[in-house]
């Protein structure tokens, strides 16, 4: 694992950034223009001292204005997906679907028991890791040189797999991130947590002001696990865990959906209550009777669509470890993941160009695969270290609750022909769940050339229903 900030890292650089949070912690106390503030604002000293001051009073939201960049070369994607979850952060990562991974190498942990001592065995234990490991990287190989497309062969790639990341984050994500990674129950993965050793020597050297909040997160009690009695009760009932859904369903919803985005739309255009907004819409009708169509269309052709942000659905959807970051990067709606530890091996999606000729030998790598897991665990490793045998073909099933306007964006990117072929599946269900309790609203949802007649790609369009795209058509 390698860490590296990119730029904003010299002695004058950091003296400048520091400038910029200082005198934001004090600008709404000062006399003058901002302008005057920041000239005002010129001792590093001071300004370091004031502005770790003001972090410590727990007003953490000036140190938003100072945005790192960090390449993370050669991480799991362990770390890819925990890094994506967090909102406030930027990220452009190696594409599974055009790269050939079977030579980027992998992460060989040392195995530890549940206390966390390294295993006696341990070393005899990563000879066995890297030979298997090695055998998983060999077959997928063997997928790719079958021409079998590169974003189904990566199905069977092991959770080990190195990955690389351009991330941004303005400095509070990044003290929230590393104060996880260190103290949280994620720092039990000891990649993980050395992924915060890093970060917060990044962090004490290029954002100093913020070492001592770090430090003092160790104290917070939000890191122990008030839930911990639930385990204990659960063992008492015969629980039985749902399998992997066979498809994509709607757990809830904003009641009446189309109506609630007419009504919320006319209150705030004409400053009415809900009552009275409601009556408006029924008068309206008597003179227009495709209004409600037509306003929802209005809507679709805004640029800023907060009327949609006022209705919410709930979905409950099975997914690969392949693909979920494609679900994650979308940040604007509320995902629950079940832990790395937690995950169930027997349940997996098949790719169809890998079943075509490959079927029995698939199943047969997930099958040896769970196998070898156990393997690992009967010989004392702790879970934290067995979540690389995940491979990316392993699914559960992820809960999420969005607006319908992150839905729209999300139809948009993922109901294209270009998308991956899982995501797109997801997305088209996502949709057509939608539709079933808001056919309005259902009209803004799908591929832009679907909904609105053009595609975005240009020359790399699919030409979706002989859809010519050109950028001037898009700008108009």
């Amino acid at each position: 694992m390698k860490i590296v900030m990119l730029g904003n890292n010299t002695k004058k650089e950091i003296e400048k950034r520091l400038q910029i949070v200082a005198s934001a912690g004090n600008l709404s106390r000062a006399d003058g223009t901002v302008t005057q503030v920041l000239e005002n604002h010129n001792d590093y000293e001071t300004n370091l001292k004031l502005a770790r001051a003001i972090v410590g009073y727990g007003h953490k939201s000036i140190s938003e204005h100072d945005y790192l960049v960090f390449a993370l070369e050669d991480v799991t994607p362990i770390i890819e997906q925990i890094i994506i979850g967090y909102r406030l952060t930027s990220f452009t990562i190696k594409s599974r679907r055009n790269v050939d991974f079977r030579s980027v190498g992998y992460y060989v942990p040392e195995f530890k028991d549940e206390e966390g001592n390294v295993l006696k065995n341990n070393k005899q234990l990563q000879r066995k890791y890297k030979e298997y490991m090695q055998s998983l990287f060999d077959k997928y190989g063997d997928l790719v040189d079958e021409e079998i497309p590169v974003e189904d062969c990566r199905y069977i790639l092991p959770y080990s797999y190195h990955s690389n990341i351009i991330m941004g984050c303005d400095a509070n994500e990044l003290l929230n991130m590393t104060s996880d990674m260190l103290y949280g129950k994620i720092s039990h993965i000891t990649e993980v947590h050395e992924l915060g050793e890093k970060l917060a020597l990044m962090i004490r050297k290029y954002a100093p002001y913020l070492a001592r909040a770090l430090d003092n997160e160790q104290k917070k009690d939000y890191y122990e696990d008030k839930l911990e009695f639930l385990d204990d009760l659960v063992k008492k009932v015969d629980l039985k865990k749902a399998p992997l859904l066979d498809k994509v369903y709607m757990t809830d919803h904003t009641d009446n959906p189309d109506w609630k985005v007419l009504v919320h739309t006319l209150m705030a255009r004409y400053q009415l209550s809900y009552d009275d907004a409601s009556l408006l819409l029924h008068q309206l009708r008597d003179y227009d009777t495709g209004i409600k169509r037509d306003i929802m269309q209005g809507i679709l052709h805004k640029k800023n669509q907060r009327e949609l942000e006022q209705v919410i659905y709930t979905y409950q959807i099975p997914i690969s470890l392949a693909v979920l970051t494609h679900l994650t990067r979308h940040r604007m709606h509320s995902l629950m993941i079940p832990e790395f530890t937690e995950f169930n091996l027997d349940s997996y999606i098949t790719p169809e160009t890998v079943a075509l000729n490959h079927k029995d030998e698939y199943d047969e790598i997930f099958a040896n695969n769970k196998l070898m897991r156990d393997e690992f665990k009967q010989s004392g490793v702790r879970d934290e270290d067995l979540v690389y045998f995940l491979l990316s073909g392993n699914a559960c099933n992820v809960t999420t609750t969005m607006n319908a306007r992150t839905l729209e964006w999300i139809s948009r990117m993922r109901c294209c022909n270009k998308a991956q072929w899982e995501i797109r599946d997801i997305a088209k269900q996502m949709v057509n769940e939608a539709k079933r309790v808001s056919p309005l609203i259902g009209e803004c949802l799908g591929a832009t050339c679907e909904v609105l007649g053009y595609c975005p790609e240009g020359k790399d369009s699919c030409k979706n229903r002989g859809v010519v795209i050109k950028k001037k058509a898009i700008d108009n």
